[in-house]
């Protein structure tokens, strides 16, 4: 295996530095020195970061009800208000009691702790004991205390995904691949949205997007204490935040997999440890939350069963092994079209491209098979792979320009970047969607009117 390059390697970069000097080479540089050059790069990336917090932190949605699976976060935080949480048992068991009634719907489980757990810390962090809101108040998604914490930490973890995302493309691909990143993914729809609502799909996203960069790090940097440990608590946080973290745990041990011919790192015995006990302790600790190994089953169950009859995810969440690439291309038809064009053209010049493809690969060949359960809101953990691929691509196209390649890859990362928040006003502005089913998108786009 060969030696690990250091984030900032020049070989990693999605512009090779070579191409950055147009100079010839007898000719005295015009350009900053690297120090110098590096300042003004985390200088960009900072402030392109600060313009993708603004985007997520500032309220621009249309739709400002209280939505459905809002409003079961909300129950089950009212509930630890009741109880307590060292009464978590309790509200699991009560969870089987509604559940088991044959007219009962299926309804989010209270086995997404992480989100659950971490807005009834901000409600009482920032409300205290203030009692909830009446539903049928006037200002009520404005005012309710425990809505609000709701939506305080959907927002933080979008903002925090982002963070992590810009630092896993560091690491990976070099300093000179952030600012082009960061400025796609600043801008990228659904994660806006994600920040806009109650909704756990920003935070188990972070934690995904967590996951999958440690595993390149412990690839990497074999056997390294810190990094095993991190990935070890970011896998038992995932499996408990939400069942999707089978997906992406399966993706994970596809890489580990293959990592036999795809050379991306060294698999070590303690990282295969690392990868099993880690979850499995997310496991245990679900188990104990739900107050035994025989309720925690029954859970996943009735969840199962009824999913498979519910009405609405019938009608809205079946469809061919392309439903996904068709509402990503509907939402973002040019960072998907330059997506897929990098992956034919990029991959083969940098191990992290093919790390990042294989796990959109993986995960993709399970989530399209899952019946009933395929929902754009799921495929936000391809948000950043398709994002590095993107920006990869601009950068072979915009070496075609000679001397101005910078200029013509600035400027085209720019108007991409404004054609993403286009995409936004247009599905989450102008048109008031909320559940990103493929009917609302298409008739946001205005397909069916």
């Amino acid at each position: 295996m060969s030696e690990t390059a250091s984030p900032d390697a020049d070989q990693a970069a999605l512009l090779p530095e070579r191409e950055f000097d147009p100079a010839p080479r007898n000719a005295p540089s015009a350009h900053p020195s690297p120090a110098a050059g590096a300042r003004s790069l985390w200088l960009l990336s900072f402030l392109i970061l600060a313009a993708g917090i603004f985007f997520r932190v500032c309220p621009s949605a249309s739709f400002t009800k209280m939505g459905f699976d809002e409003m079961l976060y909300r129950d089950n935080i009212l509930k630890i208000e009741k109880v307590g949480v060292l009464n978590y048992p309790l509200i699991c068991q009560s969870y089987l009691e509604d559940q088991r009634r044959p007219e009962s719907m299926a309804k989010l489980p209270p086995t997404r702790f992480v989100y659950i757990y971490t807005s009834w810390l901000w409600k009482r962090a920032q409300f205290g004991n203030a009692p909830p809101e009446n539903p049928r108040a006037l200002r009520f998604v404005d005012q309710d205390p425990v809505l609000l914490s709701l939506h305080n930490v959907a927002c933080l973890f979008s903002c925090l995904t982002l963070i992590a995302s810009g630092l896993c493309v560091w690491r990976m691909l070099g300093l000179k691949a952030l600012p082009a990143f960061l400025a796609l993914m600043s801008c990228a729809p659904v994660q806006i949205h994600f920040a806009q609502h109650a909704l756990i799909d920003g935070v188990f996203t972070f934690w995904a997007v967590m996951c999958l960069w440690l595993l390149w790090e412990n690839l990497r940097h074999p056997d390294d204490g810190r990094w095993l440990a991190a990935f070890g608590v970011c896998l038992a946080v995932m499996v408990l935040t939400k069942e999707n973290s089978a997906f992406v745990y399966l993706g994970l041990l596809g890489l580990i997999l293959v990592n036999r011919w795809a050379d991306f790192g060294k698999v070590t015995p303690r990282l295969l440890l690392v990868s099993i006990v880690g979850p499995l302790t997310g496991v245990v600790i679900l188990v104990t939350l739900a107050g035994g190994i025989g309720t925690f089953l029954e859970i996943y169950r009735l969840l199962v069963s009824k999913a498979e009859t519910l009405q609405y995810a019938v009608l809205t969440g079946d469809g061919p092994w392309y439903r996904y690439l068709v509402d990503i291309l509907l939402v973002s038809p040019v960072v998907v079209v330059l997506a897929i064009g990098g992956v034919f053209t990029q991959v083969r010049t940098n191990r992290a491209y093919v790390f990042l493809v294989a796990f959109v690969g993986f995960t993709y060949l399970i989530m399209c098979n899952v019946r009933y359960g395929m929902n754009l809101r799921y495929a936000s953990i391809w948000d950043m792979p398709l994002r590095v691929m993107a920006a990869a691509q601009v950068g072979a196209l915009s070496a075609r320009f000679g001397a101005r390649r910078m200029l013509a890859f600035s400027l085209a990362i720019v108007v991409i970047s404004a054609y993403e928040l286009r995409q936004y006003w247009i599905f989450f502005m102008n048109f008031p969607l909320y559940e990103l089913v493929t009917e609302g998108l298409v008739r946001a786009v205005k397909i069916l009117k």
